[in-house]
């Protein structure tokens, strides 16, 4: 079900189905402002990554003594989460570990999430408890989708990523091909050099996701050119920053920018779940906390 926010800027709506982000509409211009989930590029909006970010190595993991599959961005986003309710300017979600999700991740957990609309800032806050005796352990991450480009008018070359201080983005190179293809090398390179700009081009995602690592920006916007518009996302506190869009189209349609508390599976990998990257490990009791802050100045 779906489930709206508004205030005299934007529009927001959140379908309780992965507690996902699916619209943010400027209501001065109508323009709608998130990737409306094109099958034929990428079928989503906005999805949590929990209990895992990317794709497990072999498709399995073991925890417990016992081995489980695993699908690419954990399951968070897949499951109905239940609506607790509107407080004024913010909506809120909470999934419970249930028999089913127990049968793919045997841990308890409870996954709150609250969205909090502030003139033109969106805040999705996350707060995951550990519900159950054992260690809960887990990934976490963001993945928006935005609409791109922002008009008919502007073509990829308009725009570009602006940081608001000069950065050196040290990208983890992903293995290019065998068995391991998609897991983590352990080995990066510069994506550009003692810069606050990050140039856009059609192809740069041909390779897949670009993983930025080493930064020290406290944010990151898409930024048009000629009117600076732009959507700014807050990455401090974040280790890794993620941009993709799909290579399936000859120029961009969507872009993502995905902060992340951690990465996939290295590719030498042991399928053991502890010891896997992981955004947090709360002892039974414990609870973690998180947030994006997204805003929409276009």
């Amino acid at each position: 079900m779906k489930h709206t926010l508004e205030n005299e800027f934007l529009k927001v709506t959140v379908d309780s189905r992965g507690a996902e982000l699916v619209s943010v509409v400027n209501k001065q211009t109508g323009a709608e402002m998130m990737w409306q989930a094109d099958a034929a590029l990428w079928d989503r909006h906005a999805p949590i990554l929990f209990p895992q970010c990317g794709r497990v190595r072999g498709g399995r993991f073991t925890l417990d003594g016992k081995s489980y599959e695993s699908s690419a961005h954990g399951f968070a986003r897949d499951y109905e989460h239940e609506f607790l309710g509107a407080d004024g300017n913010s909506l809120r979600f909470v999934l419970k570990a249930n028999e089913e999700t127990l049968a793919r991740f045997p841990r308890a957990f409870r996954f709150e999430t609250t969205f909090t609309l502030e003139g033109r800032r969106l805040r999705h806050a996350v707060r995951v408890v550990n519900t159950g005796d054992k260690q809960l352990r887990f990934g976490l991450g963001y993945h928006p989708g935005f609409n791109f480009p922002f008009d008919e008018k502007h073509t990829t070359q308009d725009y570009e990523l602006r940081f608001e201080v000069p950065q050196t983005p040290m990208v983890c190179d992903n293995v290019a091909e065998g068995p391991n293809k998609g897991f983590v090398a352990g080995t990066k390179f510069a994506l550009v050099e003692n810069s606050a700009v990050i140039p856009l081009s059609d192809r740069m995602f041909d390779a897949d996701s670009l993983a930025m690592s080493e930064l020290t920006a406290k944010t990151i916007s898409i930024v048009e050119k000629d009117s600076d518009r732009r959507i700014t996302l807050g990455i401090e506190g974040f280790p890794y920053v993620l941009l993709w869009s799909s290579a399936k189209a000859e120029t961009l349609k969507f872009l993502c920018i995905e902060p992340w508390h951690n990465l996939q599976d290295p590719q030498d990998s042991t399928g053991d779940w502890n010891d896997k990257p992981c955004a947090a490990a709360l002892e039974p009791g414990q609870e973690w906390n998180t947030h994006l802050d997204i805003t929409f100045d276009r």
